[in-house]
């Protein structure tokens, strides 16, 4: 079995942030999502790996994954415009051949892996398998009808009115028939190749494609609350107290803080669950639960909680900063005197003077 990773697609949800990074790299507890993705399937047992980027930024996301994952060979298809989820699939015909393939988004984060999916899914009895998961409002997602075998009836793409409460995860099994039904799909409104359209021809066409729930969280990484979501889900579940760097007798680091190597911590609190990366100083401050703060930053005389910061980022004499996304290399900087709470999403290098 092979794997195909959709890594294209311009995060305009994320921007100032992706005017700079493609989505996929936009650290969680200081981990691209991407890294997770692919974690998940090295742990599968998968090793060939396509990964469809875009023209813009696939050479960082060759540059991020490089030497990261040596189990895994990887194999780069750029996808010159994204016309869809099935159009990644037809381009992506010669690395898949006539093997049968996961299709993993990649800037999802599910909790549990993939591998039970894996374990599950016998091409020689189905040609799809459709990881879903139980939402309160689907209407942002493609949407499945299954009967009470778990087989689909019906797929719908973003419905005003849903048809259940089924989302599709963004996970996905392929037989090779799979092809086919994408050869014989055209185009939807919205211009694109839509994968549930090509699933849908298989249903219609007799085609066996059945489903698996998914019992823990998932998160779509789409948009920045999301993002903050998706920080504080992995801190929660799989931060562990880890101390590497230094820590001064003035400061106190309280629960499940994981700090690099050659970061330094003096006269502060850390509270977890929270990340700091190497070479980060936090000088007289707060660092509150749900935080990552990314390499080679500065936090002085500052108060932040239930934020992502990137690396090389300066916060300096801030009261407090909570629920923010600050890109790499922000300076925010807030006179003394000023006191009020900042909710900021910050690209790379912007400076912020209050």
């Amino acid at each position: 079995m092979k794997a195909l990773v959709l890594a294209g697609g311009k995060g305009t949800r994320l921007r100032p942030i992706t005017y700079a990074m493609p989505k996929q790299l936009i650290p969680v507890a200081n981990k691209p999502i991407l890294f997770y993705v692919l974690r998940h399937i090295e742990e599968a047992g998968i090793e060939d790996v396509g990964i469809v980027v875009s023209p813009d930024t696939g050479r960082q996301i060759e540059e991020a994954v490089a030497g990261n994952f040596p189990g895994l060979r990887m194999s780069f298809i750029v996808q010159d415009e994204a016309l869809g989820l099935a159009h990644a699939v037809l381009i992506a015909r010669e690395f898949l051949a006539d093997d049968p393939f996961l299709m993993y988004l990649g800037d999802n984060l599910i909790n549990q892996g993939v591998t039970h999916l894996i374990a599950a899914f016998d091409p020689a009895t189905s040609d799809a398998m459709i990881l879903l998961k139980e939402l309160e409002d689907p209407r942002m997602f493609g949407v499945a009808v299954v009967n009470d075998r778990g087989e689909i009836l019906r797929l719908v793409e973003k419905p005003k009115e849903p048809p259940s409460n089924l989302g599709l995860v963004g996970v996905y099994l392929f037989s090779p028939a799979i092809h086919k039904a994408i050869s014989q799909i055209k185009p939807s409104w919205r211009g694109e190749l839509e994968i549930t359209d090509a699933i849908q021809w298989l249903v219609e066409n007799g085609h066996p494609v059945k489903s698996l729930i998914l019992e823990e969280w998932w998160l779509d990484t789409g948009k920045k609350d999301d993002l903050l979501e998706a920080n504080r889900a992995v801190l929660d579940g799989f931060i562990r107290r880890e101390i590497d760097g230094e820590i001064d007798a003035s400061s106190r680091v309280i629960g499940r803080v994981s700090i690099a190597a050659g970061a330094r911590i003096e006269n502060s609190v850390i509270r977890g669950p929270a990340v700091i990366g190497a070479g980060t100083v936090v000088r007289c401050s707060s660092i509150g639960p749900h935080t990552s703060v990314g390499q080679d930053c500065l936090i002085d005389a500052s108060s932040v909680q239930d934020c992502v910061i990137m690396d090389g980022a300066c916060i300096d004499n801030v009261e407090r900063m909570e629920e923010s996304i600050v890109g790499r290399c922000v300076s925010v900087r807030q006179p003394a005197g000023q006191f009020r709470a900042l909710r900021l999403m910050l690209g790379d290098q912007a400076e912020v003077l209050i």
